[in-house]
């Protein structure tokens, strides 16, 4: 049931008018369509008419300005959108406001939310690290960074496995994602990055500990195959860093996509992201998708 409801909802996209968005707009409408839904662009200026300003009579001719210029931004934003994936519905909003508390609402009516990975004007440094951390951390649904060159169409997904609730939900993404792309589902499954003593590793059965890694993500991905047997899955068990593992595997596989799950937590005053996905989205050579379990999103 809430596939089903997903499914209707739009890709919404932040646009602030830099290049990255505009990208972040192109690599959107191409998921949309995949989505068989429509996009909603939105835009947001937040403004203080100062004394100055007030005196001399400016304040509402220069927020006239700013709307006006933040318009014209979505619109190209629109006409990108419209190239890349001709036949999708698109909507505008310009919204006189914030950008992280406004996108963190239109997330709870959105399949996924989708940034660009750096930016200026009205969505002031949509940078990795300040709005796209914030709302990774917080939204109701799925968060893309769009990042890097545009991957080849026949690049695999990449998804980081750990056992946990989390890691079966950012599964599930990946997995519809491989389906819907046609190609391969990457599972990495970095079995640990605990730095032993050099007195007891010698002790350490490690092809016993290797193995029963293997059994770790041979359980996590039991059920998958049956409902999506047409997705190849590539099975990756290393002992390393997990954000390295990811970033190693997608660079080497040439991917268009990673996801990774989040710890994210918190409301738009106190966000927090865990720490792989954070590592991952400032290096990933590619788009990155960040999805919060169920239990995650619920309670915020």
């Amino acid at each position: 049931m809430e596939e089903a409801r997903e499914r209707g909802l739009p890709v919404v996209v932040g646009i602030d008018g830099s290049p990255s968005a505009l990208e972040a707009a192109r690599w959107a409408a191409r998921e949309a369509a995949r989505r068989r839904t429509g996009m909603q662009l939105i835009s947001a200026f937040g403004w203080l008419e100062t004394r100055h300003l007030h005196s001399a009579g400016l304040g509402v001719r220069f927020r006239e300005t700013l709307m006006a210029r933040t318009r014209e931004e979505v619109s190209a934003a629109a006409e990108a959108a419209a190239e890349a994936a001709p036949g999708v519905e698109i909507s505008e909003r310009v919204i006189d406001g914030f950008p992280v508390p406004l996108l963190l609402a239109a997330s709870r009516r959105a399949s996924l939310v989708v940034l660009g990975d750096r930016g200026l004007g009205g969505f002031t440094s949509l940078l990795v690290g300040s709005v796209a951390i914030g709302l990774a951390a917080g939204a109701a649904c799925p968060v893309v960074v769009v990042r890097g060159e545009r991957p080849s169409d026949a690049g695999p997904v990449v998804v980081g496995v750990d056992g946990s609730e989390i890691s079966d939900t950012a599964l599930g993404f990946a997995f519809e994602a491989a389906a819907t792309r046609e190609v391969p589902l990457v599972t990495v499954h970095a079995w640990t990055d605990t730095v032993f003593e050099a007195a007891v590793a010698p002790l350490l059965d490690w092809d016993a500990i290797e193995a029963d890694e293997h059994r770790v993500l041979a359980e996590r991905l039991a059920g998958w195959g049956g409902k999506y047997p047409d997705v190849e899955v590539r099975r990756v068990v290393v002992q390393d860093r997990p954000a390295h593992a990811l970033i190693e595997q997608a660079s080497a596989d040439g991917a268009q996509l990673v996801v990774v799950g989040s710890h994210g937590r918190g409301s738009a005053a106190g966000l927090v992201l865990g720490s792989v996905s954070h590592a991952v989205l400032h290096h990933s050579p590619c788009p990155v998708a960040v999805v919060r379990s169920e239990r995650s999103a619920a309670g915020r």
